[in-house]
């Protein structure tokens, strides 16, 4: 094999397997999350303090497919007339890590609270209508009868599990 080939190969399998580990490494992605980190290391070594840590997750919403309308036995206007469009995204999450004085004396000397971003599914409100007028009755020849028309509206729904946790570290 040439150098060159080698070298190429080697190059190739580099961003293969830099590309996998990246993959592997971003849980925030797998719900759709972009991580904040807010960077204060300037200000602590300026003051010459120990400041928080902090960082946060902001969601990206993704749209989906809504259903579409379905004919259902005895209606002339099919239902989901409007379609209700459900959106996938996340609740924001947030990370702090505070210092505390040694007041308690076992060493616990840091405060953190841990939200990571959580999954959250709504689905938007639609809108159910029938006609004033039944399907053709074979009994009166074919001719629809009339009736009272129907509308109604589909409420939203939001399904979200939020958590978070706080704890006493020890260390930095």
């Amino acid at each position: 094999m040439k150098p060159t080939t080698r070298g190429t190969l080697a190059a190739v399998l580099t961003c293969v397997a830099a590309a996998a580990g990246a993959a592997a490494a971003t849980p925030a992605a797998a719900i759709g999350t972009v991580p904040v980190p807010v960077p204060l290391n300037g200000v602590e070594k300026s003051l010459n303090v120990e400041l928080p840590e902090i960082g946060g997750e902001i969601p990206l919403p993704t749209p989906g497919a809504p259903e579409g309308p379905r004919h259902v036995e005895g209606r002339l206007i099919p239902e989901h007339v409007v379609p209700r469009l459900p959106v996938d995204g996340g609740l924001p999450g947030a990370g702090l890590r505070a210092p505390l004085p040694e007041i308690l004396g076992d060493g616990s000397n840091h405060v953190g609270l841990d939200a990571p971003a959580s999954d959250l599914r709504t689905l938007g409100p639609g809108v159910a209508l029938d006609a004033p007028l039944t399907p053709p009755n074979p009994g009166n020849f074919g001719v629809p009868e009339p009736k009272l028309p129907q509308a109604g509206v589909a409420t939203p729904v939001l399904q979200a599990v939020p958590g978070a946790n706080l704890g006493l570290e020890q260390g930095l």
